[in-house]
């Protein structure tokens, strides 16, 4: 059996920033590795990992004040290592402070939101510490919009989140930029300790993803080596050192994350993975033949279909909360491939293990032991959160630390239908969180039959891949509706589409009035049961991106 390299890791601490996630995807959209953990984080606690091949640590933002009595702060050790540390943010301020610098609540204007930074000349013993700016110019565009006569330094366009300032450096430190409020906006030295007090992770600063780059490769060292090849390699070698030669059953829902991972252990496994397909009831139109269609007839890879639709429904009755909702159909789900692998157990022998297609931000949403202590759960998945505590099987979950993005990549790099690659998400517990209180056959159909529509119109308007999800929702509201010449009192749908890149953060998508108009008209149209349509216009935060 083969080993594990050593992976290149920057390792990012979670002061609390609602960024702190995206940084982590920034660094792996990179190609390098990255880590979330909690700002408690040791040194010694990470060297205990001996695939880690640690190249340098970022400290994040955070709400916190460094003077506060109970602000959170960094291990020395990591301090002391050696290593490159970028902090961002309360990650700056705490670092200045902890190497002997001073932080104070910020002398001239605090800064939320775009701002303006100048870069400073470098002197040649400072031009180690500039290497975080090298090569980076403000475009044209920006140029011209921050021009200034008396100006002889590059500026850029920036994102700004703070009240405290650095008004004292610790010893070595250079300032490499300033802002018309704040003196020190950029410190650096030439060991690597670069200090951001603005945001590079969010889109807002247009050269962001430069500065990162440039912390990785050209002070970190880094290599690209985080490629779907290399993920898929790693992956294959712990699978077959988790699993050796026993069975794997894997839950297909009809989604690319458990496609993916279907694939993933069956490249690791072969036949060892049996994929089983529960109709639940709460799917969307035409989901069952689609998944027998690519898995079992294209794929050629093993799978039981089990209809399972009464036995969900009966659970489900009267429930309207969101949250049992999802325990029952968690639970459920479980209860059902226990049934199945004991059928299944008769015939091949003991199955042993749970394959699912859990991801990074469905770990972090459903629980914070993986990030910050100030980390807040939103809700649970069924493949996390909604798990039960006295379950027969061991899990297998290959993408567990991996993003979206991250996954699509991987199911092109495994050959999975470009229809599956780039399908919207679709939550484990399916339509069920979709209709607004209880669940029933009939409404079921009415819901399945909107989202159809919705998901026809977006199609024939050629904008689905540029929508990150889109769908309907059948709320319990009735209303009055004129349809010729008689009255009627029927349901209101929403319709529900948003951007976005890590599903961490959404905004509402901002389809045509003539493409809104097509949707609302097929639905009330062709759906006698809906007479009224509205669009949802919320970004997330503060809501999110399902209803329920």
């Amino acid at each position: 059996m083969s080993t594990l390299e050593r992976r290149q890791a920057i390792i990012v601490l979670d002061y609390g920033s609602q960024y702190s996630r995206l940084i982590t995807r920034r660094i792996r959209e990179a190609h390098v590795y990255s880590e979330l953990v909690p700002a408690a984080t040791t040194l010694a606690e990470l060297q205990k990992n001996d695939h880690l091949d640690i190249r340098g640590f970022i400290l994040s933002g955070g709400p916190s004040s460094v003077y506060d009595a109970d602000a959170p702060s960094c291990d020395p050790a990591i301090l002391e290592s050696g290593l490159p540390v970028l902090g961002i943010c309360y990650g700056m301020q705490l670092m200045a402070l902890q190497l002997g610098g001073h932080v104070a609540p910020a002398r001239g204007l605090r800064e939320y939101g775009p701002a303006t930074i100048e870069l400073l000349a470098a002197t040649p013993e400072e031009e180690e510490s500039f290497r975080i700016f090298e090569g980076i110019k403000a475009s044209p565009e920006q140029t011209d919009k921050l021009s200034n006569a008396n100006n002889k330094h590059p500026r850029l366009p920036v994102w700004m989140s703070h009240g405290d300032s650095v008004d004292q450096l610790p010893a070595g430190f250079h300032i490499l930029a300033t802002t018309e409020s704040n003196p020190v906006a950029a410190i650096g030295n030439a060991q690597g300790y670069i200090g951001l007090q603005f945001h590079p992770e969010v889109s807002h600063t247009p050269q962001g993803r430069a500065i990162i780059h440039n912390f990785l490769f050209r002070i970190c060292a880094c290599e690209a080596s985080w490629t779907p090849g290399h993920v898929i390699d790693e992956a294959v070698t712990l699978i077959r050192a988790q699993v050796g030669s026993e069975k794997v059953i894997c839950g297909l829902s009809g989604g690319v994350d458990s496609a993916v991972a279907a694939l993933m252990i069956h490249k690791a496994i072969g036949d060892q993975l049996i994929c089983i397909f529960v109709d639940t009831g709460l799917l969307r139109a035409g989901e069952r033949e689609q998944v027998i269609e690519t898995f079992g007839n294209h794929m050629r890879i093993p799978l039981v279909v089990v209809d399972a639709r009464q036995r969900f429904l009966e659970r489900l009755v009267g429930v309207t909360d969101p949250e049992r909702k999802r325990k029952i159909i968690g639970a459920e789900f479980i209860s059902v491939f226990e049934d199945e692998a004991l059928k299944l157990a008769s015939e091949q022998g003991q199955i042993s293990f749970l394959a699912q297609g859990t991801l990074y931000p469905d770990v972090i949403e459903s629980t914070s032991h993986d990030t910050a202590s100030t980390a807040k759960s939103i809700k649970s998945h069924h493949n996390v959160g909604g798990l039960p505590e006295e379950m027969k099987f061991k899990l297998v979950e290959p993408l567990r630390m991996l993003f979206k993005d991250e996954v699509r990549e991987i199911g092109a790099a495994l050959n999975l239908p470009e229809d599956w690659v780039w399908r919207h998400p679709f939550p484990g517990p399916g339509l069920a969180i979709r209709i607004i209180g209880a669940v029933d056959e009939q409404r079921l159909e009415i819901l399945r039959a909107a989202d159809k529509i919705v998901i026809e119109e977006i199609r024939k308007a050629g904008i689905y891949r540029e929508i990150g999800q889109a769908f309907a929702v059948l709320t319990p509201i009735q209303s009055v509706g004129v349809m010729g010449d008689g009255r009627t009192y029927a349901n209101m749908v929403a319709v529900r589409a948003v951007t976005t890149g890590d599903f961490m953060t959404a905004d509402w998508a901002r389809l045509s009035p003539e493409l809104l108009g097509r949707i609302s008209n097929r639905l009330v149209n062709e759906i006698p049961e809906i007479n009224r349509v509205v669009y949802d216009i919320t970004s997330k935060p503060p809501a999110t991106i399902e209803w329920e």
